[in-house]
């Protein structure tokens, strides 16, 4: 059994189906939070859109709402400017062009505001199911601490990621990398002792110095 296969045969005995921690109530408001999310915690966003998603859960109440009554619900949050500006050209979009369903091709949501690559790969893969590998901080930062991969881009994290990730993790794969540099590999102060699988890591000499 190689090593990768090894790494998440441990995490799926102990979290067997993972789940984003953004809360949501639809396509529209998962891609929502989404795009709030960025350089934000999934905390500071849940806490945002429990009111928010009360009343503009779709492209069309989102257009409703307005860029400035959007503001007025997420000014706690870093870069809510740009953020409101975004999610209202979404919504024109999403509303316009695609009659208020989001589009499930990886070029078309690509191309909407505020939607970048690990954006999309999110979104494919929590809500549509799709096998994809989203590269945020914490799967940079574990991926390479603990030796999956060898990599000093995000494009090349995701790239490699989806080479040594056996087939039949790949849904949940950075689900759990996700939350074990979350919880567990952290930046700063990785808990070695509590991780399970710290006989793997490539980094673990180096950590526990």
């Amino acid at each position: 059994m190689q090593k990768a296969d090894i790494i998440f045969s441990r995490f799926f005995s102990d979290n067997p189906h993972p789940r984003i921690e953004l809360q949501y109530r639809n396509e529209f408001t998962l891609l929502v939070a989404i795009v709030l999310s960025a350089r934000t915690t999934d905390v500071s966003v849940n806490k945002i859109t429990a009111k928010l998603f009360d009343v503009a859960n779709s492209a069309k109440k989102m257009l409703a709402l307005g860029e400035s009554g959007l503001k007025r619900y997420i000014n706690s949050i870093g870069l809510y400017n740009s953020k409101a500006k975004n999610i209202i050209q979404l919504s024109e979009i999403i509303e316009n062009t695609y009659g208020g369903t989001i589009p499930r091709d990886f070029d078309a949501l690509t191309a909407l505001p505020g939607v970048g690559r690990k954006s999309a790969n999110v979104f494919l893969n929590s809500c549509l199911g799709v096998p994809t590998i989203a590269v945020d901080t914490h799967v940079f930062r574990v991926s390479n601490r603990i030796g999956l991969v060898q990599e000093s881009s995000v494009l090349g994290v995701e790239k490699s990621l989806e080479k040594v990730v056996p087939e039949k993790w790949k849904l949940y794969a950075h689900h759990w990398l996700v939350l074990h540099g979350r919880y567990v590999c952290k930046a700063r102060t990785p808990l070695c002792g509590k991780c399970i699988v710290s006989d793997l890591c490539a980094s673990k000499s180096v950590l526990l110095r």
